[in-house]
């Protein structure tokens, strides 16, 4: 048995909705990449992490049917378990830091793989949206108030992998707002919350809320 804590990342004010994460916090259960990618399989949800060094943040990232370099809310719920200060990714080392409600990461726009940001006119026309047919990753969104940076987005992976639609996405946030050059407050599927912003140093922070949803055993 591997056990694994679910986290709900991106949660709204009241702590419900987020996408689910599940975290193998001991990656050595679990050490070939083969294993590693049917137990994600298994699991099914978005993104499963697998810690491989939880002191200084080694992480190892799966779809249900591909391995990741980077993702986003993988990597907000991963910071907010294991307390550390940077997680180190195959893109690269994703900096941490946590204000008391949101916890947040900072990356490089250049690490999310491709995604297709289609705007829409309005956030009713977005609502409305079937899920497309597999083949594209797209990022629909629509403004609620430009002036506020306020934006509402649904999210669909287009991998065929079971995963239609995905609720709160942080790694699409991020690509976003480096296209937009400003920071946003995002609201997305049935009642996530995603913030970001961008640093000085041109790294691009994404961050929400998280809760533990339980502890479970595979």
């Amino acid at each position: 048995m591997t056990e694994y804590d679910v986290l709900c990342v991106f949660c709204g004010p009241d702590g419900r909705y987020g996408n689910e994460l599940g975290v193998v916090r001991d990656g050595a259960a679990v050490p070939a990449e083969g294993e590693r990618q049917a137990f994600a399989r298994k699991l099914g949800f978005s993104e499963t992490v697998f810690v491989d060094d939880p002191e200084l943040g080694v992480i190892d990232i799966y779809t249900p049917t591909l391995r990741l370099p980077f993702a986003g809310h993988p990597c907000v719920g991963t910071a907010w378990l294991l307390d550390v200060p940077a997680l180190v990714t195959p893109a690269g080392v994703v900096r941490t830091r946590a204000d008391g409600e949101f916890t947040w990461i900072a990356a490089q726009a250049e690490w999310v793989p491709p995604r297709t940001l289609r705007q829409y006119d309005s956030a009713a026309a977005v609502d409305a949206l079937v899920v497309p047919e597999p083949g594209e990753w797209i990022y629909a969104w629509a403004w609620q108030d430009e002036q506020a940076g306020q934006i509402r987005a649904r999210a669909f992976p287009g991998r065929g992998d079971g995963i239609d639609e995905d609720e709160a996405t942080g790694a699409a946030a991020l690509l976003l707002t480096a296209s937009l050059g400003r920071p946003l407050h995002i609201s997305q599927g049935r009642g996530s919350q995603i913030v970001t912003s961008l640093r000085s140093d041109g790294l691009i922070e994404v961050g929400g809320r998280v809760r533990q949803k339980k502890k479970a055993e595979y």
